[in-house]
């Protein structure tokens, strides 16, 4: 009895994030009845059609969009019935989501980027990262004159200097060579093992995919284990 009581536990302790019976609709339906379980140093990807909901889907896990029905936990605590403020903390301080869009601040150098992140999260900025990432020379220019795929990676260099438990990536090396996505995805993933963390991603590319510990496909309004 006792060493089951303590596997549970550990089960427990190790799970960051669990999706029960999530369903979602807007004028039509998207996805219904959706499970998943992310553990600690776990990377899962979600792949799917354009138009399936796999960005919905990560919005919804996110705390950015409360599902139709069915419920998030993180940490124990169910995400969607926590006051606003809680999930606005627990998406500064836990949270670390990489969008498409990049939304980093145009009119700052890339230092300064990252120095906002510094400062809400006290953490240093890793100047170690900023050479993997192969952004470490333009960081004094503006972001407006650095290419699409530097502004990625200094945006993913933003989300990971706050230290986040759970990233959140939206085809996060989408604007990137294949060379440089694999050395993204490898940094990643090797945060997450470092730092007992998490990472969700959805992409379309299975070459991006297949470097995550599991691999999802949302289709026909069901998220399948590949």
């Amino acid at each position: 009895m006792s060493d089951n009581l303590s596997n549970n536990t550990l089960v427990t302790n190790d799970l960051l994030l669990q999706a029960i019976n999530l369903s979602h609709k807007f004028d039509y339906e998207l996805f219904n009845n959706i499970n998943l379980s992310l553990h600690k140093k776990e990377s899962i990807a979600i792949i799917g059609t354009s138009g399936s909901g796999k960005s919905t889907l990560l919005n919804i896990l996110s705390s950015l969009l409360k599902p139709t029905t069915g419920e998030i936990f993180f940490k124990q605590k169910d995400l969607y019935s926590l006051n606003k403020n809680d999930i606005l903390d627990i998406r500064r301080e836990n949270f670390g989501i990489i969008f498409q869009a990049h939304y980093l601040f145009r009119g700052f150098t890339g230092t300064e980027n990252l120095k906002i992140s510094s400062l809400l999260s006290n953490n240093n900025i890793d100047d170690d990262l900023l050479k993997e990432l192969d952004i470490d020379y333009i960081m004094k220019q503006n972001v407006g004159e650095l290419s699409g795929g530097q502004q990625q990676r200094l945006s993913i260099a933003r989300i990971l200097t706050k230290k986040p438990e759970i990233i959140f990536a939206d085809e996060p090396t989408g604007n990137l060579d294949k060379q440089t996505a694999s050395i993204v995805m490898s940094y990643l993933n090797n945060y997450i093992k470092n730092n007992n963390a998490g990472m969700i991603l959805v992409t379309h590319e299975h070459s991006l995919a297949t470097k995550c510990d599991k691999v999802f496909e949302l289709n026909n309004f069901k998220l399948q284990e590949k």
